[in-house]
Formats: C-alpha cells, structure tokens, sequence
C-alpha cells in the first residue's frame, strides 16, 4: 500500500510510519498545513494525525485558539483537498479523541453515544465535522477518539514515570475519574487494522476494552514500579498548577469502550493494563 500521513512525527505518527514501513509499505508524510495542493496519486490510505499539543502549557486563551485552529482549520483544508482530488484514496483515518464525550463521571460510554460538555468535546464535535466534506465526495471516513496513548517514548506516561519512579506518586483528586487508555501497540494495530476494514467509517473509540478509575492506574502503576504511591496531588492543588486543563485532562472521567472494533473483530494486544504496563516498563 501507499500510506500518506500528517504528524508522521508525533509520537502515534512515527509508530505507526514504522510500522508500514517494516512490512514493505510506502509512507508518505504530509505537511502539518494545507495551504498548498497535495498530490494524493496512487495513495491507498490517508491518516491524518496532526495537532496542536493539548497537554504541553496552560490554556490559555491563545493555546486554546491554537488547539481548535490546527485541529478543525487543518482538517477541513485536507478534507476538501481529498474530496476535490482526482485521485481519491480508499479511506481517510483523522484523529480525534475521548474527549468527544466530556466528563461523564461513571456513565458507560460506546462509540455511539452522545457528545459532552466543555472545551475538548466542543472541539472533537468540530473537529470531526471537519472532516465530512471527504465523507460526503464518497472516500470511507474513519474518526479515530483515541484514549491516552500509553508508551514510555512520549505521552501521559513518559511524563508519570519520573515522580513514580521517585516513590513521589499518587491519585489525582478523589480518584474516582476514570480513565480511558490504549497502548501504542494496540494504537497502531487499529489504525491499520481499519485501513484494511471497507465495512467500518464512522467514530470508532480506540481504548482498551478495560477502562480503570486514577486510584485504580496510580495503584498498579506503582505496582509495577515496585513503588510506594502515597502522595496524592488534591484537585485544587491540580487546578492551581494547571488550571483548566486540569478539570478536563486529569479530573475529568470518561469511561470508554470499544464496542465496534470488538464486533469488527479487532483482537488487542493489550487488554489488562498491569500486563500492559508490565510489557511496556520491561
């Protein structure tokens, strides 16, 4: 196959680039803008995966306007480039996330369920909007809502280990927020394994089929490490180090299933997150 991708060098890009590459496959990689034509001949997938980190930095007014601009502004100018090209891929795989369906404290949430409250969910339901005018010129569009990505190569976790390692780890809050993961493995499986799936567009949810609450994450993690993790961070304490962001990344809860890559027959690598982390800690 040939596969372009945008954020080929962020942390899911680069996996995943490797990946295709290792089994023989072309790779292209897209500007992070789409202010010039792209030349998409020949291309069988196109996975866009670029944006405005929401995880580095307070939110201000600014990085916020920065964060919706590079997701919905970007998304759109390649999804009308897609729809106009006279050499359409197959399918199009543009990246949004759990947060689609805001804080819904202990509420089951599936791929059909409803969109939430706050500033991700507002910018997810743009974002994916986004996205539709290469649905609507007949390409098989895929909104992948990616949980947190857990690799020791960069993401949530890479900045966990410190602290923990430390023995200076604990819950967050009340810790009853739950948690939606993935590991990279099973992040790269999918976006493959959906290039390869003419039956599924849509949203589909990439999170391990075993959500778990802050306590529950804190506890095994330290388990792993063999570290004590007895030093919680209070939830004012997290706001006044993060503000805003704090109240949608680390005390929001978002409990999150896979229910349509299980019916798709999607098998995860990695389904128990002690064993995940037990693999990716090794």
């Amino acid at each position: 196959m040939k596969v372009l991708i945008s954020g080929s060098s962020g942390l899911i890009g680069s996996a995943l680039r490797e990946s295709l590459e290792l089994d023989g496959h072309e790779v292209g990689r897209l500007p992070r803008t789409f202010e010039t034509p792209i030349d998409f001949s020949g291309a069988d997938a196109v996975v866009h995966l670029a944006g405005e980190s929401i995880a580095h930095g307070r939110w201000t007014p600014a990085k916020k306007q920065r964060i919706e601009a590079s997701r919905v502004h970007g998304t759109r100018q390649l999804a009308e480039q897609l729809a106009r090209s006279a050499s359409k891929p197959r399918v199009f795989i543009c990246a949004s996330a759990v947060g689609f369906y805001g804080n819904r404290l202990d509420e089951k949430l599936d791929d059909a369920s409803s969109p939430g409250a706050g500033f991700l969910a507002a910018v997810c339901r743009k974002w994916e909007a986004a996205a539709q005018p290469a649905e609507e010129a007949g390409i098989r569009t895929v909104w992948i809502r990616s949980g947190v990505v857990l690799s020791t190569a960069g993401g949530a976790l890479k900045q966990m280990l410190p602290p923990f390692k430390w023995g200076g780890g604990g819950m967050i809050g009340n810790g009853r927020q739950y948690m939606s993961w993935i590991s990279l493995a099973d992040e790269v499986g999918i976006i493959r394994f959906l290039i390869d799936a003419p039956a599924v567009g849509g949203a589909v949810n990439l999170v391990a089929p075993e959500p778990v609450t802050n306590l529950e994450f804190t506890q095994t993690l330290g388990k792993v490490l063999h570290r004590p993790t007895l030093l919680p961070l209070p939830a004012f304490a997290a706001r006044l180090l993060f503000g805003e962001m704090a109240d949608e990344l680390l005390l929001g809860s978002t409990r999150v299933f896979p229910q349509r890559l299980l019916d798709a027959g999607y098998s995860f690598r990695h389904t128990h997150l002690q064993a995940a982390l037990e693999e990716l800690l090794r």
